[in-house]
């Protein structure tokens, strides 16, 4: 299937590139056919070089090459009508007229080469994206879940944001994160933390010991390959979250990231979180880090996201209201949320981001067993006491 897309593409390309090759043949007639009725002391050959010009903007240096040469071609039946093409001024403009064509085609055969590694790079960054960022299944339990990675890079598409989840006996685990930089560079630390994330998720029963376990192995990382110049300036700010199957809560443990968006009918509120320093920089003990808990009931819709969001400018370099535009798609499922962020998202940053920017969206789907049904939890609740808001 894939092939099958691929091999359309490139045959829509080619049919694109030589419905465009009209431009320059049309030119090349235009100009012969003036230049031939023309009085004998105006020159319009020169103009010729227009058309490999033209052609190199949309095809590669075989057809710019051919284009060149039907210029050249024209320029020598031109000489024929005015006086022959002995004379010196046609073979100065023959000799121009290659000279600039070859010149063009070489230029053409190096962006194409430039094109082909730029390809090249980005389908490794695909693949590394898909190695490391799982994609997200639609369903998971009683949740229904869609992400989104925008990759402030050109050349990729993944940088230093992250995310996963995984199924654990009662409920689900998810994880969202941020490490610090962008673009390849920061894969290396994305990869460890998500790593450490799928290992340790399934070995610690509560949020603190998990957020503890994964600052160890941050700190082993870094004592290992921290760059001496830049000592003390690596950690990642995660978001760990626990969505029990039958209670309508969500626990929470924030190591310096966003807090979260819970989306209910007509709004939007950020979840009320006391979070901890990023990982890699602060506390290394269960102790240091706090279990919030807030309800989170079937229809209700948890955005998860990281700054490159909320810190998107528009040309003005104001900051992205992203509460009060989310508060629009309230109704929406996961998928078209996302799908209606994105698109504001880049209409207000100008068509693209100064830093990466990940995003998941879940909702509850199915109302918890009444024997296992707890009193609604308000936003902010501290170590799994509710507190009002």
């Amino acid at each position: 299937m894939a092939a099958q897309q691929r091999f359309a593409g490139l045959r829509q390309s080619w049919q694109s590139s030589h419905a465009l090759l009209a431009i320059p043949v049309v030119l090349i007639l235009v100009i012969t056919v003036v230049d031939i009725r023309s009085p004998a002391d105006v020159h319009l050959g020169p103009a010729l070089v227009i058309a490999p010009a033209i052609t190199a903007s949309f095809a590669g240096p075989r057809l710019t090459g051919f284009i060149g040469v039907l210029a050249l071609a024209a320029q020598a039946i031109i000489g024929v009508f005015h006086g022959g093409l002995a004379t010196m001024n046609h073979m100065v403009q023959l000799v121009t007229i290659a000279v600039l064509s070859a010149l063009v085609v070489l230029l053409s055969a190096v962006r194409e080469r430039r094109s082909r590694q730029l390809a090249q790079v980005r389908s490794v960054a695909e693949a590394a994206q898909h190695v490391l960022l799982w994609p997200l299944p639609d369903q998971i339990g009683p949740l229904q879940v869609a992400c989104l990675y925008l990759a402030a890079e050109d050349e990729a598409q993944i940088g230093g944001d992250l995310y996963a989840a995984t199924r654990t006996e009662h409920g689900t685990r998810v994880m969202i994160g941020d490490v610090r930089g962008k673009g390849l560079p920061a894969i290396g630390e994305a990869a460890l933390l998500l790593g450490a994330f799928r290992e340790a998720a399934h070995q610690h029963t509560t949020l603190p010991t998990l957020a503890a376990g994964l600052e160890q192995s941050v700190a082993r990382y870094l004592t290992d390959f921290e760059p001496q110049d830049e000592a003390g300036e690596r950690f990642a700010t995660t978001l760990l979250l626990e969505i029990p199957d039958e209670d309508p809560i969500t626990r929470l443990t924030s190591c310096g990231h966003p807090p979260p968006l819970l989306l209910r009918p007509g709004e939007a509120v950020p979840v009320l979180v006391h979070p901890a320093p990023p990982l890699g920089v602060g506390p290394t003990g269960p102790e240091d880090y706090t279990l919030d808990v807030f309800s989170f009931e079937p229809g209700d819709t948890l955005v998860l996201y990281t700054d490159g969001v909320i810190e998107a400018r528009d040309p003005a370099s104001g900051f992205y209201p992203f509460t009060e535009r989310a508060a629009q798609w309230t109704d929406a499922s996961p998928e078209t949320l996302l799908h209606h962020i994105r698109r504001d998202l880049l209409a207000h940053a100008g068509g693209r981001l100064d830093d990466d920017a990940a995003l998941i969206a879940i909702r509850r789907t199915t109302a918890p067993h009444p024997s296992r049904r707890h009193g609604r939890v308000l936003h902010g609740g501290r170590h799994g006491s509710a507190t009002s808001q």
